[in-house]
């Protein structure tokens, strides 16, 4: 549904997006995250047909961005992080203003209001002036715009922000339940949000696609496998030895305290169950067990940091060379 292909983009000698390559399939959530600067945005705005690129090729939906914009645009429901409103408007107003420059007719753009504004927990303030309304509503009226004429794609950046807890949880059910009928492009700086709701993640820095993944994959390549904690009454090294002779097992760190020890244990898979099994055949009693999983944070620091390490590397040799 969208193809990325060297997409390049400078602005004067400044290199914003650097030969950047992904694509997102029919159907799929995936986050697009990075830290500020990193190309995000100007990736995003190339896509939405706001900026053109200076290489490279991108297709959303099967239209080129470059010689079909305005093919592209119909077929793309687009929410910026700040999302541009006519304050002055009321909400049912505003919606039946942006109908009419997608060219909805006015039959099916009533119907396109109620839809959204039930979407998107609008009926309440449907009559209201947007500028007397919270920040949070305003991203509601701005998700509601992006989903007016029902597009194959939506592009969604910082989608949750204003919101409250309660909202974010409904606009996350929302986000998977209109992958059913869309293609979802979300780029989000809330990564426990981005984790519980994206299929795939793609982290850009730089400029350049430094990791593509599902959650569970990335998380698995800062751990470099599983980790597992263990709190046993056995002694600390008897029972590490014990361990260590499990299949997968690579190693293994003990901490004593008192007649009760603490393990951590690295394996190529989870070997939970093998150590509950040493555990009941030498009679030691058990009082935790559990697989110590990597955030979608730890990972998202660790690769950012690897990257600006090597960059920083690079540009130091160079200087040397030089």
């Amino acid at each position: 549904m969208i193809e990325v292909r060297n997409l390049t983009k400078y602005y004067g000698s400044l290199c914003a997006v650097n030969g950047v390559s992904f694509t997102v399939g029919d159907g799929e959530i995936v986050g697009f995250l990075g830290p500020n600067g990193a190309g995000k945005t100007t990736t995003i705005r190339i896509l939405t047909c706001f900026h053109p690129a200076s290489a490279g090729s991108a297709t959303v939906a099967g239209h080129d961005v470059f010689t079909e914009s305005m093919a592209v645009r119909a077929r793309v429901g687009y929410m910026p992080e700040s999302v541009p409103l006519y304050v002055e408007m009321r909400v049912r107003e505003y919606l039946r203003f942006r109908g009419k420059i997608r060219g909805l007719d006015r039959d099916t753009r009533e119907r396109s209001i109620a839809r959204v504004t039930e979407r998107c927990w609008l009926t309440d303030v449907i009559d209201r002036p947007i500028g007397h309304l919270s920040k949070g509503y305003r991203q509601r009226v701005g998700l509601a715009d992006a989903l007016l004429h029902n597009p194959p794609v939506l592009i969604l950046d910082e989608p949750t922000i204003g919101l409250d807890p309660t909202q974010i949880r409904a606009t996350r059910a929302l986000i998977r339940e209109l992958a059913e009928d869309h293609t979802v492009m979300l780029s989000s700086h809330i990564l426990p949000e981005v984790e519980a709701t994206c299929r795939r993640l793609i982290i850009i820095n730089k400029g350049q696609i430094v990791a593509s993944g599902t959650p569970a994959e990335l998380r698995e390549r800062i751990t470099g496998g599983s980790k597992i904690i263990v709190e046993i009454k056995a002694p600390a090294e008897q029972a590490a030895t014990a361990i260590r002779k499990l299949d997968g097992v690579r190693a293994v760190e003990t901490h004593a305290d008192g007649d009760w020890c603490s393990l951590a244990v690295s394996s190529d898979s989870d070997r939970r169950e093998a150590i509950f099994r040493l555990a009941a055949q030498h009679d030691w009693p058990l009082r935790e067990l559990r697989r110590d999983v990597a955030t979608l944070e730890d990972f998202f620091v660790k690769i950012v940091a690897g990257a600006r390490d090597a960059h920083s590397v690079a540009h130091t040799t160079g200087d040397q060379q030089r």
